[in-house]
C-alpha cells in the first residue's frame, strides 16, 4: 500500500528503482533460506555440467554461451558456480555449499516456496501499483552470497528478449542483510532511461 503514494511512484520513475524495506516478514525470508539449503542438499549435476556462472561477456561466451545446460535453464531449476571452485574436470574444490553462486532461472515455476512468494498477493499487487499490466514471470534465481563478488554493471533486460524490447522490471530480495562488502545491489538513479 505504501507504494501507492505518489511521492513513491513518482520517485520510482524518475530513478528506476525503489526499496521497499521489510516488504516480506523475517519469517518469509528464512523459509526462502530453508528451502533453498534443501534445494543444495539435494542438488544433482554431472561434472561435465557444471558451470561457472559470470556477467563479463568473454566469460560469459566461453563457459555459459556454449553450454547446454546454461542455454536450457529457462524453465529449470539449474544450479551456476562460483569461479575458481571446480577442477578442470568439474569436480568440487570446496564443499559444494560454497561452491555455488547462483540457482536459477524458474524456482517460481518448480518450487513450492518461490512459488508462493513469486504469486503472492503482495507482490501482484506490488506489481500494479508499478504499472505492470498482464506481467509474464520470465525467470528468478537465488544469487548466494559468500563473499564480494565482482558483477560487471549491466541492466537486466540486456539479457533477456521482449516485445517490446527492454520491458523488464526485476524485483530483488535481499534474504539475507545485503552490504557493499557482500555484493549488495547498487543503481545509477535515471540509468534505466
Amino acid at each position: 500500500r505504501a507504494v501507492e503514494h505518489s511521492s513513491c511512484l513518482l520517485q520510482f520513475h524518475e530513478d528506476g528503482f525503489l526499496v521497499l524495506e521489510h516488504f516480506f516478514t523475517a519469517e518469509e525470508c528464512d523459509s526462502m533460506r530453508s528451502q533453498i539449503e534443501r534445494i543444495v542438499e539435494g542438488m544433482e549435476v554431472p561434472p561435465y555440467c557444471r558451470t561457472q556462472f559470470s556477467t563479463k561477456e568473454d566469460e560469459q561466451l566461453q563457459a555459459q554461451g556454449s553450454s547446454d545446460y546454461f542455454l536450457t535453464s529457462g524453465d529449470k531449476i539449474r544450479f551456476f558456480f562460483e569461479k575458481g571452485v571446480l577442477d578442470e574436470k568439474g569436480n568440487f574444490l570446496v564443499p559444494k555449499e560454497r561452491s555455488i553462486s547462483k540457482i536459477g532461472h524458474a524456482l517460481h515455476a518448480h518450487d513450492p516456496v518461490f512459488k508462493q512468494i513469486t504469486h503472492s498477493p503482495k507482490v501482484q499487487e506490488l506489481g500494479r501499483a508499478l504499472g505492470l499490466e498482464r506481467p509474464v514471470v520470465v525467470q528468478s534465481m537465488y544469487i548466494f552470497k559468500h563473499g564480494p563478488v565482482a558483477v560487471t554493471p549491466h541492466q537486466d533486460a540486456t539479457f533477456l528478449h521482449t516485445e517490446p524490447l527492454g520491458r523488464v522490471l526485476g524485483f530483488w530480495i535481499a534474504v539475507e542483510d545485503a552490504r557493499q562488502e557482500n555484493g549488495c545491489l547498487q543503481f545509477i538513479p535515471g540509468s534505466h532511461t
